[in-house]
């Protein structure tokens, strides 16, 4: 049984046990959250999709620690004309951890 859901702005397919790395929530680490946007269920050979949302499906998840990614460098220049900008960057995340899926 997997679920496709969407978090983010990001839609991601998930089965029970798995580990995410996702954008940022809200939630200490330890909390359960659930996912109530599921785009689709699938038990066995049969697949429910919604429109846009399937009906009363929901995706239950830990939330096993907060982080920030590795850190990128955003560099801009200009060829002869003087002009440099260096920026670095650590995008938040949340990792979870999924538990069970309702349909």
């Amino acid at each position: 049984m997997y679920a496709i859901i969407e978090t983010g702005g990001k839609q991601y397919k998930v089965q029970e046990g798995d580990v995410l790395f996702i954008e940022k929530l809200e939630a200490g680490a330890g909390e359960s959250i659930t996912f109530d946007r599921v785009l689709a269920v699938s038990k066995g050979d049969a697949l429910v999709a919604g429109t846009p949302v399937v009906a009363g499906a929901s995706v239950s998840a830990k939330v096993e620690k907060q982080g920030r990614g590795k850190k990128i460098i955003v560099y801009k220049y200009k060829a002869k004309k003087n002009y440099r900008r260096k920026q670095g960057h650590r995008q938040p995340y949340t990792k979870v951890t999924i538990e069970s899926i309702k349909a």
